[in-house]
C-alpha cells in the first residue's frame, strides 16, 4: 500500500504563507469572463465560463500543481494498493456545505457513483469502464476499487472533472430541473451570493471554509461585458482587475500587458491544454464521408488561423492528442493547406454543392472571424458553408442534441488521453445532453479497442505504443478537423497575488489569491 500524506506538506506551506501574509486579508476583485455561462451547477455544465466561476464554489477530492502532481483538497490523504486497483481517500474533517449541512463520505459516494455517472461526459466513461465499486468506509473515508489498474484515475479528481455535490440537495430529484441549480451550494472557498443576469455573478467569502485563514479575499465579481473592445477599456480604466483567458481580442493582449501594474501569464492551463477543432456531425449526409472530410482539412488555411486570427498564440495540432501533453506522436498523416488537393478529394467524395450549416461558437469576436475565414476557405474549393449564430445556451442545447452540421469546439486534454481525449471519439460516449461528449457520432470499433486498451495498460511504454496507433488511425479518419492548440494568456493587476498557482489557473485560484 502506497500512502500519500500530501496534506502534511500543504499544512506546512499554509502555515508559512499565513505567517507572511496574515495581514493581507479582505478586498474585492472584479474579473471579466466571457461569455456569460448558461448555469453555475458545475456537474451539469462544462462550459469554460461555468468552470471558471464554479471552480471556486465547488471542490473535488484533489487539486493539481502545474506539474500535474496531486495536492489535497477535500481529500487530505490517499492510499493506493500495490496492485494499483484500490484507492482509499481520507477526507478532510469539519467540512460543511455552504448551507451549513455537514459534508461526509456519503456526499462523495453519491457524487461519484450516482450523480456524475448519469450526467458527466468525462466521469461517465471512467466510472463505467474502470470502476468496480465506490463505497463508504466511514464518515471520513471513501474507497474506490477498480476493475483493472487505471493510472490516470487521480487526474480525474480535479474540480471540473469530478465536482463533489451535496447529496442532501440532489438525491432523488430531477437533477437538471432542481431549483437549487440556480443558487449553487458547494464546499469551496467562495459562496454564491447573487447572479444579476447580463451583468455579473457575485461570490462572497466562505467564512466557515475548512482551511483556516482562507480565502483572503472578501468577494469576487465576475463581470459579463458583451463587447471585446469594452472589456479591454474596462481593464484599461481600472474598472476590472482580471481578464481571464479569451476575455479580450487576442490583438489587445500585447498592448494591455504593457500597462502599468499589469501582469500577464500563460500558466494555469497545464491541466487543460485546450484543443480547438471543427466538430463534424457524421450522421448528416456527405459529412460521414472520409474523403470529403480530408478535402475540407486541406482547404483550411490553419496557419492563417493561427498567425492572423489568433495573432500567433498557439500551435498547429497533428491529431487528437496535444503536443503539450503525454503520449503525443507527430508521426501521423498531415494536411497542408492545398486547395487543389482539397478540390480533388471533395469532387471524388460525391459532394454535389448542397449547403452545409456551420453553428458559430458564441465565445467572442475571434471565433466569429475564424468562422468567416473558414467559410471563405471552403468557398474557394466549392463548398457552400452557411454560418448560423446563437447564444451560449442555444449553442449548448443544439450541440448537445446533435442539431448541427458543423460547429467549433475546444476541449480540454485534462492531463491524460484516457480522461480528456477518449470521450470525444469512443462510441460508448455517443450520448445526448452534453456538448463535450462524442456529439459528432463518430464510431470506429478499432479506435474503441485501442482507447480501452491504452486506458487499462499500466506500462507507459505500452500506452505510448497504443496511443501512437490511435493517433495515426484518427489522423487518417478525421473524425473532427483539428485546428489549433490554444494559448490563453491571463492578464491581471500585478497587485493581485497568487492568482495562478495550480494547473487550472483562475478556475480554482481564488482560494489562495490576495490583494496587495
Amino acid at each position: 500500500m502506497r500512502t500519500y500524506l500530501a496534506a502534511g506538506v500543504a499544512a506546512l506551506v499554509f502555515a508559512v504563507t499565513s505567517a507572511v501574509h496574515a495581514q493581507v486579508e479582505g478586498g474585492s476583485v472584479s474579473v471579466v469572463v466571457t461569455p456569460e455561462p448558461p448555469m453555475l451547477m458545475q456537474a451539469l455544465n462544462q462550459n469554460g465560463p461555468t468552470n471558471m466561476i464554479a471552480g471556486n464554489i465547488y471542490e473535488s477530492l484533489l487539486r493539481f500543481n502545474e506539474a500535474l502532481e496531486p495536492q489535497p483538497s477535500l481529500a487530505q490523504s490517499w492510499e493506493i494498493s500495490e496492485d494499483g486497483k484500490v484507492y482509499t481517500f481520507k477526507l478532510q474533517e469539519g467540512v460543511t456545505w455552504h448551507d451549513g449541512e455537514p459534508f461526509s463520505a456519503d456526499d462523495v459516494v453519491f457524487s461519484l457513483d450516482v450523480f456524475l455517472r448519469e450526467v458527466h461526459p468525462r466521469w461517465r466513461p471512467i466510472v463505467n469502464n474502470q470502476v468496480e465499486t465506490i463505497e463508504k468506509v466511514d464518515d471520513n473515508t471513501v474507497r474506490l476499487t477498480l476493475k483493472q489498474p487505471f493510472g490516470p484515475l487521480l487526474l480525474a479528481m480535479e474540480t471540473a472533472s469530478a465536482p463533489i455535490v451535496p447529496e442532501h440537495i440532489y438525491e432523488g430529484t430531477d437533477y437538471a430541473s432542481n431549483p437549487m441549480n440556480n443558487t449553487p451550494i458547494g464546499t469551496g472557498p467562495f459562496k454564491f451570493e447573487e447572479w444579476n443576469r447580463g451583468s455579473y455573478v457575485h461570490l462572497v467569502k466562505n467564512e466557515d471554509y475548512w482551511m483556516d485563514g482562507r480565502p483572503y479575499l472578501d468577494e469576487i465579481y465576475w463581470r459579463f461585458i458583451p463587447d471585446a473592445a469594452a472589456r479591454a477599456v474596462a481593464y484599461e480604466t481600472g474598472e476590472v482587475d482580471v481578464l481571464t483567458g479569451g476575455a479580450v481580442d487576442i490583438f489587445d493582449v500585447p498592448r494591455l500587458s504593457e500597462l502599468d501594474n499589469s501582469c500577464v501569464t500563460s500558466k494555469g492551463w497545464e491541466m487543460f491544454a485546450p484543443h480547438a477543432w471543427i466538430t463534424i456531425n457524421h450522421r448528416n449526409g456527405i459529412l460521414g464521408n472520409q474523403q470529403f472530410r480530408q478535402g475540407l482539412m486541406h482547404a483550411i488555411d490553419r496557419e492563417f488561423g493561427r498567425d492572423v486570427v489568433w495573432n500567433g498564440f498557439g500551435e498547429l495540432p497533428t491529431g487528437p492528442i496535444s503536443s503539450k501533453t503525454r503520449f503525443y506522436d507527430a508521426d501521423v498523416p498531415t494536411y497542408e493547406y492545398d486547395p487543389e488537393k482539397a478540390r480533388e478529394l471533395i469532387e471524388a467524395s460525391g459532394y454535389d454543392g448542397e449547403p452545409i450549416e456551420f453553428l458559430a461558437l458564441p465565445y467572442g469576436e475571434t471565433w466569429t472571424r475564424w468562422a468567416e475565414a473558414i467559410r471563405q476557405n471552403f468557398a474557394d474549393v466549392g463548398v457552400d458553408l452557411q454560418i448560423v449564430t446563437t447564444d451560449v445556451p442555444g449553442w449548448t442545447q443544439r450541440t448537445s442534441e446533435w442539431n448541427f452540421d458543423m460547429t467549433f469546439n475546444f476541449l480540454y486534454q485534462l492531463g491524460d488521453p484516457a480522461i480528456g481525449v477518449a470521450r470525444s471519439y469512443i462510441s460508448s460516449n455517443i450520448i445526448k445532453g452534453s456538448p463535450f461528449a462524442n456529439v459528432g457520432g463518430y464510431s470506429n470499433e478499432e479506435a474503441d479497442k485501442l482507447f480501452a486498451a491504452a486506458a487499462s495498460t499500466p506500462s507507459d511504454e505500452e500506452r505510448q505504443e497504443l496511443y501512437s496507433q490511435l493517433q495515426a488511425l484518427l489522423a487518417e479518419d478525421l473524425p473532427v478537423l483539428w485546428l489549433l492548440e490554444l494559448d490563453y494568456p491571463t492578464i491581471h493587476r500585478c497587485n493581485i497575488k497568487n492568482l495562478v498557482t495550480t494547473a487550472i489557473g483562475v478556475n480554482d485560484g481564488f482560494r489562495d489569491a490576495w490583494k496587495e
